[in-house]
């Protein structure tokens, strides 16, 4: 469930209690086969599916490959500044920022200490937002008795966006809301501050040049290079145009949903990359296929019933645009809480987040705290480390 992997990569939910196995989820419907396996190519002519181990005819096919994250052609900046797409993305992130404090406890000098404790997020839509608001509960709240050397309190989050404001998306109020959350959390807003270089030691932003070992990219996104083998015409995104149907122009038989498509509203612009959009892209095309497969009329053309969007800041704190109705602060946390515990698949789920996020709301802590595996940038293993002045009593 995307929408709470931040939470995992700042320790308040565990991988487990967002996600799970699709056969699992598919196991009930018995004309249906789970293949574990990589897409490598589709031949649109031959109507075959190409994997890493098969070739798969298909009658039909839906391509709904999502996104990736778009570094503007700077592909380079990548390693330094890892996304947040999957969970594997979310435990390392989780790593980078645990290893930060780790790291900073022991620190040989003040600026390493600094450097180590600013995190620096680029992008303020949602993600951006989110999980900048979680880095600084986690830092003020979680960890602020844990250590000896540092004041995790003291940890510097900056939240860089090329624009001139956060959640453009928003109305304009619950964007001013949201600055004004941020700031009073100790967040630095930089506004109209594009980042024209990344490093694995810091960002220039602005201008400005920020010293910092994480760094976490939340920018803007693009199609995965799958569905150019579609041969159809794609944006600058990478998202292939679609006919009003969702079908790829020209080849009635092949479906193109969610963020890979480039699907039109009424009015002409393009569908934003949503879940929702995907939800309903998905069951649209569904529906098509069976009344096709029947013979019954179908559906000409797919719209999209836009029901608002929300953005939580952390604790008590969020923002939601319904449309017809906006809200925010401890009302639309609320109602956030409850639609993203809602969406949740299976009884478990729910309620395990639901029991962790009433624990942490009273005790401010944050029960997956977990540092695990190990990463190839790490530059300093923790079992190795340099020798640096140590007081004994």
């Amino acid at each position: 469930f995307q929408p709470l992997l931040y939470q995992v990569a700042t320790a308040g939910l565990a991988a487990t209690e967002i996600a799970v196995p699709v056969r699992s989820v598919l196991r009930d419907h018995d004309n249906v086969r789970v293949l574990m396996d990589e897409a490598t190519a589709i031949d649109v002519h031959a109507q075959i599916l190409h994997t890493a181990s098969a070739a798969l005819g298909y009658d039909f096919l839906i391509v709904a490959t999502g996104s990736e994250y778009s570094y503007f052609g700077h592909d380079e900046w990548r390693e330094a500044a890892p996304g947040l797409k999957s969970i594997d993305d979310a435990a390392a992130i989780r790593r980078k920022i645990l290893l930060a404090f780790e790291r900073a406890e022991m620190a040989g000098s003040e600026a390493e200490q600094q450097r180590l404790l600013t995190f620096v997020l680029v992008g303020a839509g949602p993600t951006g937002v989110e999980m900048a608001g979680a880095i600084a509960e986690l830092a003020n709240r979680a960890l602020a008795r844990d250590f000896r050397a540092i004041d995790p309190g003291s940890a510097r989050i900056v939240l860089v966006e090329a624009g001139p404001t956060v959640l453009p998306s928003f109305p304009a109020p619950l964007a001013a809301y949201t600055q004004q959350c941020l700031a009073r959390k100790g967040v630095e807003v930089r506004l109209d501050a594009p980042v024209t270089d990344v490093r694995t030691d810091g960002v220039l932003a602005g201008g400005e040049w920020i010293a910092s070992d994480t760094i976490i990219w939340c920018a803007g996104v693009r199609a995965m290079p799958l569905v150019r083998d579609l041969g159809g015409e794609t944006d600058s995104a990478g998202r292939i145009a679609v006919a009003p149907d969702l079908s790829l122009p020209g080849t009635p038989d092949v479906f193109v949903i969610g963020d890979a498509a480039r699907a039109l509203s009424d009015d002409g612009a393009p569908l934003p990359g949503l879940a929702p959009v995907a939800k309903q892209q998905g069951a649209f095309v569904a529906d098509l296929i069976a009344r096709r497969v029947r013979g019954d009329r179908e559906p000409k053309t797919f719209r999209y019933r836009d029901r608002g969007a929300m953005a939580t800041i952390g604790r008590s704190a969020a923002v939601a645009d319904l449309g017809w109705l906006t809200l925010r602060g401890w009302i639309a946390w609320i109602a956030w809480s409850l639609v993203h515990i809602y969406f949740l698949i299976g009884f478990r789920n729910r309620l395990m987040v639901f029991i962790d996020w009433a624990w942490a709301y009273v005790t401010f802590g944050r029960g997956a705290r977990l540092i695990s595996g190990q990463a190839t940038d790490d530059r300093r293993s923790p079992s190795v480390r340099q020798p640096h002045p140590v007081d004994a009593d």
